[in-house]
């Protein structure tokens, strides 16, 4: 007897439901036996990894500009706990991946929330309430996220030069984890470390890569960050098969940029038929998910409902956020169902209030 395997749609977590590109999936195939048994060798060469010095060449960086890392979580981590010590202050953003929060705490630190605001359908970075939260409060570290999460907007480059350059005395950490979905985004990190000694940019292969299992991030650091570059060093190496995978992904443009266009699509029709709902709110994203404000009455029905059907989106439940829910930009059958049980539950909803009230 055959068992049907249950499939259920993780739209959660802002995975990239299309998946690594074929070359990703041939490197597994050819990998010998030195790929796993012998550490890295890169080092004879004078370089960190295969990867920095791949990345390097790609963005015309000097290779030890290039910090590699276990996806850009543990990047982060390394930066807030080399420079951040009991009592100094991190600037965040008011609206911000729950992590960020969380990460002060690990390294003894302080939150200091600087605003994000709601404009008309999308939120904004509040540049002036930004600046006056670091005068006032002079932070050893300041967290930026661009696009943001949850919240799917980010900073113009005209406002990120303006604001690195304000803050240009103190450790900076960007995170560009999802802005390879933006096409418009024309951000060059050379020119910016250059420029601002005192920044980290912060990628990942997890988001737009669809590589999130392979646990690789890296950074591009500006000069002043020696102390966190020997922290970071791996002597002994990096995982060899990530890397060779990593770089396969790098190779793979065409791909990429085929199931990027789509999931642009898609957001743009997620944000169109979501806003035909009653009672819905979509904001507009530049990243690879999509905030909604829901009526509050509906949130725990709807919860229900979708997990029943092996729909899994995120329910938000934070300060100010209570009554949004995240749509991670699914295949376009993914998010084709969802629109359909979106509506499904409504209209059952509609039918059974209606029903009550004769």
């Amino acid at each position: 007897m055959t068992i049907k395997k249950k499939i259920v749609n993780f739209l959660d977590r802002n995975e990239n439901q299309y998946g690594p590109a074929p070359a990703c999936f041939k490197v597994l195939q050819k990998s010998d036996d030195n790929t796993l048994n012998i550490y890295s060798r890169d080092f004879t060469r004078g370089i960190k990894s295969i990867l920095s010095e791949r990345l390097a060449k790609d963005f015309g960086i000097e290779e030890k500009r290039i910090l590699l890392g276990y996806g850009s979580e543990d990047i982060l981590k390394q930066a807030v706990h080399c420079y951040v010590g009991k009592g100094d202050k991190i600037m965040i953003p008011s609206y911000s991946w729950w992590y960020y929060k969380k990460i002060a705490q690990e390294a003894g630190g302080v939150n200091i929330e600087y605003p994000i605001a709601e404009g008309e359908n999308s939120f904004f970075y509040d540049i002036e309430g930004m600046m006056k939260v670091y005068q006032e409060q002079k932070p050893k570290l300041i967290l930026i996220s661009s696009p943001n999460n949850p919240t799917g907007n980010r900073l113009e480059i005209k406002q990120l030069n303006f604001v690195l350059e304000k803050m240009k005395d103190t450790v900076v950490v960007l995170d560009e984890a999802y802005s390879l979905f933006d096409v418009t985004y024309n951000c060059d990190p050379a020119d910016l470390i250059k420029r601002f000694p005192n920044l980290i940019i912060i990628r990942t292969f997890s988001k737009y890569f669809a590589l999130a299992g392979i646990r690789t991030g890296f950074a591009f650091l500006g000069d002043n960050h020696e102390r966190l570059s020997l922290l970071s060093t791996r002597y002994l190496g990096y995982n060899r098969l990530s890397e060779k995978i990593a770089i396969a992904a790098l190779d793979s443009d065409d791909y990429y940029t085929s199931i990027s266009k789509k999931i642009v699509e898609d957001i743009g029709m997620l944000f169109t038929e979501l806003n035909k709902l009653p009672g819905f709110y979509a904001y507009r994203s530049y990243a690879n998910f999509i905030l909604v404000k829901i009526p509050p009455v509906i949130k725990d029905q709807l919860n229900k409902y979708l997990t029943e059907r092996n729909m899994i989106i995120k329910f938000i439940n934070e300060d100010g956020l209570c009554s949004h829910i995240r749509i991670t930009i699914g295949t376009h059958s993914q998010n084709c169902q969802l629109l359909e049980l979106l509506e499904s539950f409504i209209n059952e909803k509609t039918k059974h209030d209606l029903a009550h009230r004769v």
